[in-house]
């Protein structure tokens, strides 16, 4: 069984930055690809971006270049660290399995982007 916690959301400004972490229980954290999602308010939760247990990251075309997504598999935690970051990212965030799994849904965390 793994439970996922993630942090780090808040309030930013447009352009401005946040780093989410998502830290993991159980002890196959590191064969698991991860990803990140977000629900917007009235929209379908999506994927952002996605990482491997090795290899290269994939992006979502709207945050490409903006968002990076690393892990730590000796910490079983992964990041997303986001700049430029726009009103339209304003969501709630959660990290899951890639592909996702229903019962690793954890709370998410909240990114308000605005002025």
């Amino acid at each position: 069984q793994v439970q996922l916690v993630v942090s780090g959301g808040g309030l930013v400004q447009p352009g401005g930055s946040l780093r989410l972490s998502c830290v993991a229980s159980g002890s196959i954290f590191s064969i698991y690809a991860m990803g990140w999602y977000r629900q917007a308010p009235g929209k379908q939760r999506e994927l952002v971006a996605q990482i491997p247990s090795s290899g290269s990251a994939n992006y979502a075309d709207d945050v490409k270049g903006r968002f990076t997504i690393s892990r730590d598999n000796a910490k079983k935690t992964v990041y997303l660290q986001m700049n430029s970051l726009k009103p339209e990212d304003t969501a709630v965030y959660y990290c899951n399995t890639e592909p996702w799994r229903m019962d690793y849904w954890g709370q998410g965390t909240q990114v308000t982007v605005s002025s």
